[in-house]
């Protein structure tokens, strides 16, 4: 029971050590001298494999044959299907197993690796050769010589030389028989040919215990040498095939004299040991044998018989006299372990002795192990190409170490001899797999030369190496270095198309194409450079303009010629270094500055920009000034420009010069550009009505007037110009029904409603006009007085409520509605009286006239000295001066003003620039009358400037809203004074800029404006007289 276990649990070990190995044995059996291509099995499924989905392959599936490197195997397997079919080399088992007997011991051994490595075993097929009747069996000579006594017992037998069959089993020698001759005995001399042999002679067949057939020829009748002493017949030996396979020889019996004794050996069977390292001429054993004759009969020969083998004779020698057998050459146990020597001793009769002697060889450790490398992996030329990218536990080849010493002696352990990345797997009996231990990298060993060592355990142990060249193929698993990742370049502007930058480098530590480098620009890079594909000699096709670009960043590649290709990026950093090749660039060609008249003494009068492509001291730019130097100056690093004058803009509208720019380059560029400065109005001058002329004056609206009929309108006009000239109209009082309407810039007054009852009478409008000056306009309110009524039937009337209504303030609205039909008769009445008192008044008046044009040129004097101020009329300092008048005249003489229209002189000096005037009463004078120039022709730009008031806003002080008639406005510069009664302006007030300009220092002169309507020469201006 305990024996069971141990062998149950041995078998266990084994399984799983053949297991854990990958290594697996499958047996088949296969009959010799098949033709080729035969089915033998299918290892896919003899095997059972199948494989795990879930386990990816390298490779398909394939199963690959493993033999000795010159061998020819006697099968093939298909890589593919795993099916085993026979080679074109036919199995024979008599060549493959000679020597072997016992017909279950011949086989045939291959080793089948599965591949790849992911599901790698290896499997060891064991064929058993089935033998067939391929060989017939064949006697050692093809005639058989006994000698028989002529005195020889009936039924005495005597051994006749087997045949030989090659085959085994049934197919071996089954029987031997004798022939019955065809022809008739004749009779020769000294002897008779009989037919009858085969009557006098049998035969039998006695098997040996190692199933050797002998034939043995028995004697069946008496023999008588004197009447015949020699029989011939024929044997036939044949074996047990389907069909049978036989052969013949010829079997001749000499019958001889007497010899009664046989030789008789002490020892039959004998069984000795010897070294096989024992020299030559070393006895073996020393055979006895005896004989009871006497004399001749007695003398014993010793020899071998010949149904030993050719080895055993040549290996050993007999001493024919006294028996003693000896090495006649050196003995190998491993050639043949066991010797059997067959004896025969002879006293010359026909029936020698038989002794048999075992030589059995005993073993010396003399044969060093055997190294058998079969390649799984094929060689080439010897080696072993394998990839650098070969997973671990590669299978490289099957190596078999064998020992034909025995025990100890054969006992073998292989290894190698150095620390490599391969080791060497145990799967059978002294085989070994040679495998991958780690990885394997190209470009730390490009190849190993393994020497494989197998040693016995002898005393002192033999060993046998083996080389095994191992190169690794380089595969494509680095990309190409880079010498530097980032290439930085500096290279001046203005190169010359064509030009080296750089040469590119690029290492790559595999080998052949796969380190062949070709270098390639980036995606990113600009079309101005080229990068040779094989030398990586970077250039510029391009000249170089650091101005537009200067600086270029761009990735190039190292590409080898792997499959697949590796690739790797630099970065390429150009900076390119400037030249002085770009003059300084004014942004305009031109510069048009407007600065306002009373811009301060270095004030700031404009930036000039300038600009340098180029970069450090080529762009550091310096300004001066040309010509124009005493008028200005300028930064020579900012550019900005002062002046280190005042303006006047009467005086002197503009100035022009050269401002020259240089730069700080080694050689030096300049340029030059034209800079203008128009001095810009001020809005220093308030409007001025025209129409109405007075403030005393009135208009008739008929009450059949229609709603939105024009009723009279104003007119105002202002020295500025641009903005500071542009008007505005509005009612401001005077208008608490809403029954009249002004346009805001033509000044037409409207009948906004239909005239009722209550509307008659005398309406006061208060009207503003105002520039739109900036930052704050200026404006001047005049009164305008309607008469709503059908006809003016007493004009004096009207005037006197004019004048009455003058005295009341301009904040209290003013309208009359006491003209009703109930009082025209006294209306009538009174309008007689005044008009007879007119008539005195006329006279007086012309008479006046007459003397106050005597004196015309000492008024125009006295109004030019006047300051050139505008006065707001004074209520208070008219009813004192309207007293003083009285005294010396009489009140109604103030009907008798008119207002004129005079040609001034053309030889008068004091009125050159002066081509009208309004003339008025002399009491009108001491208020401070204005005087206003209808055709003063200004002074503007060259056709070229721009329009200056569009592109300056004055931050000039700007004077008080005032709204008081008595407030007094403070004097000005080049204000124009308004040559019309002082009751005509009221209010003064300040605004801004304007788009007239004018550069005469007349304070008189008035320039034209550009407002809206184009006020040029006023038409002829009508006083209603009173």
């Amino acid at each position: 029971m305990d024996l069971l276990s141990g062998t149950y649990l041995l078998a266990v070990l084994l399984a799983c050590i053949v297991f854990q190995s990958g290594a697996q044995e499958k047996n088949y059996t296969v009959r010799e001298e098949l033709p080729e291509n035969v089915l033998i099995g299918n290892l896919l499924k003899d095997l059972n494999l199948t494989l795990d989905p879930d386990v990816p392959l390298s490779s398909p599936l394939q199963f690959k044959l493993v033999y000795k490197t010159g061998d020819v195997p006697l099968v093939r397997v298909e890589e593919n299907t795993g099916e085993i079919f026979t080679a074109a080399n036919r199995i024979d088992r008599e060549k493959l197993c000679a020597g072997v007997v016992s017909e279950n011991r011949c086989y045939y051994e291959v080793e089948v690796a599965v591949l790849p490595d992911e599901v790698f075993r290896l499997v060891k097929i064991r064929f058993l050769i089935e033998d067939i009747n391929d060989n017939a069996p064949l006697f050692p000579s093809t005639v058989i010589n006994i000698s028989i006594p002529e005195n020889t017992a009936i039924n005495s037998r005597y051994s006749v030389p087997s045949a030989i069959d090659p085959d085994i089993g049934v197919n071996g020698i089954q029987h031997y028989e004798l022939l019955k001759p065809k022809t008739a005995p004749k009779r020769t001399f000294g002897s008779i040919t009989n037919d009858q042999g085969q009557n006098v002679f049998g035969l039998d067949i006695t098997e040996t215990p190692e199933g050797d057939k002998w034939p043995q020829l028995i004697v069946q009748q008496i023999l008588d040498r004197e009447q015949k002493d020699t029989y011939v017949m024929k044997i036939k030996v044949e074996d047990g095939g389907s069909p049978p396979r036989s052969s013949t020889a010829i079997l001749q019996v000499t019958v001889t004299d007497v010899n009664d004794n046989r030789p008789v050996f002490k020892e039959n069977d004998v069984e000795v040991s010897v070294p096989e390292n024992a020299p030559v001429g070393t006895s073996v054993s020393q055979l006895h044998a005896t004989d009871a004759d006497l004399g001749s009969n007695a003398q014993i020969h010793f020899y071998f018989s010949n149904q030993i083998s050719s080895l055993a004779k040549r290996l050993f020698a007999i001493d024919n006299t006294t028996g003693l057998i000896t090495i006649r050459e050196p003995l190998d146990r491993e050639e043949s372990p066991v010797h059997k020597l067959t004896v025969l001793a002879s006293d010359g009769s026909s029936t020698p002795s038989r002794a048999t002697v075992t030589v059995n060889v005993t073993d010396i450790n003399d044969n060093v192990p055997s190294i058998d490398t079969r390649y799984i992996i094929n060689p080439v030329n010897g080696t072993v190409l394998l990839s650098e990218k070969a997973p671990l536990n590669t299978k490289i080849a099957l190596i078999t170490v064998m020992d034909k010493d025995a025990d100890q002696n054969g006992k073998v352990t292989c290894f190698t001899d150095h620390d490599v990345p391969f080791r060497l797997k145990p799967v059978f009996d002294n085989q070994f797999l040679l495998e991958t231990a780690t990885f394997l990298d190209y470009e730390a060993t490009r190849e190993y030369a393994i020497k494989i060592v197998a040693s016995d355990s002898g005393k002192p142990p033999l060993n046998q190496s083996a080389m095994l060249l191992i190169k690794i193929k380089d595969e494509n698993d680095n990309a190409p270095v880079f010498t530097q990742p980032i290439i930085g370049l500096s290279i001046p502007e203005n190169n010359a198309p064509g030009t080296q930058l750089t040469k590119i480098s690029a290492t790559d530590a595999d080998s052949g194409r796969n380190a062949e480098i070709s270098y390639i620009l980036g995606p990113d890079a600009p079309p101005i450079f080229n990068l040779d594909r094989r030398t990586g000699i970077l250039t510029a096709v391009r000249k170089l303009d650091r101005e537009k670009q200067d600086r270029y960043s761009f990735t190039v590649l190292a590409k080898d010629n792997g499959m697949p290709p590796l690739q790797t990026n630099a970065t390429v950093t150009v900076s390119v270094l400037d030249q002085n090749d770009n003059s300084p660039a004014f942004t305009h060609n031109e510069y048009n500055f407007y600065v306002p008249e009373n811009l301060p003494m270095y004030g700031t009068v404009g930036l000039i920009t300038v600009t340098d492509a180029d970069a450090g001291d080529n762009a550091a730019v310096t300004l001066s000034i040309l010509n124009g130097r005493d008028n200005f100056i300028i930064d020579p690093l900012t550019g900005v420009i002062r002046p280190n004058i005042t303006f006047d803009r009467e005086q002197q509208g503009s100035y022009t010069f050269q401002v020259k720019a240089v730069d700080g380059g080694r050689l030096q560029r300049s340029s030059t550009a034209k800079v203008t400065i128009n001095v810009v109005d001020v809005n220093d001058n308030r409007p001025v009505f025209v129409i109405p002329s007075s403030n005393y004056s009135y208009e008739l609206v008929p009450t059949s007037a229609s709603p939105g009929s024009v009723v009279t309108k104003v007119f105002a006009v202002d020295n500025d110009t641009g903005m500071n000239a542009e008007l505005r109209y509005s009612i401001i009082g005077g208008n608490s029904r809403g029954l009249f309407t002004i346009d805001q810039l033509t000044g037409n007054i409207t009948l906004k409603e239909k005239v009722i009852t209550s509307d008659h009478g005398l309406h006061r409008l208060v009207i503003k006009v105002n520039d739109l000056g900036q930052p704050e306009s200026l404006y001047t309110i005049a009164l305008v007085h309607l008469f709503v009524n059908e006809t003016v039937t007493n004009s004096s009337y009207v005037q006197e409520l004019v004048r009455r209504n003058m005295e009341t303030p301009v904040g209290q609205n003013i309208g009359d509605g006491e003209i009703t039909p109930q009082t025209n008769d006294y209306v009538k009445i009174i309008i007689a009286i005044i008009a007879g008192t007119m008539t005195v008044i006329l006279v007086i008046f012309v008479t006046a006239l007459v003397r106050c044009r005597q004196t015309p040129r000492h008024k125009v004097v006295q109004k030019n000295k006047q300051s050139g101020e505008w006065v707001s009329p004074n209520q208070e300092n008219r009813q004192i001066k309207k007293k003083k008048k009285k005294k010396k005249r009489s009140p109604k003489s103030l009907l008798l003003n008119f207002v004129t229209i005079e040609e001034s002189k053309p030889d008068d000096p004091g009125h050159e620039h002066i081509n009208g005037t309004l003339d008025i009463p002399v009491e009108l004078e001491e208020q401070t009358m204005g005087k206003y120039n209808w055709a003063t022709t200004p002074t503007t730009f060259k056709p070229d400037s721009p329009d200056l008031a569009k592109h300056y806003k004055s931050a000039s002080p700007q004077p008080t809203f005032q709204i008081k008639p008595e407030t007094p406005v403070p004097p000005k510069k080049h204000h124009v004074i308004q040559e019309l009664p002082l009751d005509n302006t009221f209010v003064v007030g300040c605004d801004s800029l304007s788009k007239c300009s004018s550069s005469s220092s007349d304070p008189y002169s008035v320039s034209e404006c550009s407002c809206q309507g184009g006020f040029k020469t006023p038409g002829p201006i009508h006083t209603r007289q009173l």
